[in-house]
């Protein structure tokens, strides 16, 4: 599969891309190396090639979804900058 000039200049109008005729011709030539790269790769029989959404076999980083206790009040604004003894207080955003 081939992109042409024409096909080029016109994707980067579309993409509000200013592109000297220079820049044009050398863009076209490293899309046609990639499109045929392409071409190679969708000759190869993967078949028998489960499908993957990542590279590496990673489990999940999170942690099982536990009912437990809560911090009291008192300890969660033990810590805070400012409280009234019931919340948290922040400054205000408009």
């Amino acid at each position: 599969m081939k992109i042409s000039l024409e096909e080029v200049a016109h994707v980067a109008q579309l993409a509000r891309l200013r592109l000297s005729p220079e820049q044009t011709a050398k863009l076209t030539g490293e899309l046609n190396d990639i499109l045929t790269h392409m071409d190679k790769l969708n000759q190869l029989d993967t078949s028998g090639v489960p499908s993957t959404n990542h590279a590496l076999d990673l489990s999940g980083p999170l942690r099982k979804d536990l009912a437990r206790s809560s911090l009291e009040r008192d300890q969660a604004l033990a810590n805070a900058p400012a409280s009234d003894g019931q919340s948290f207080i922040v400054p205000r955003v408009l």
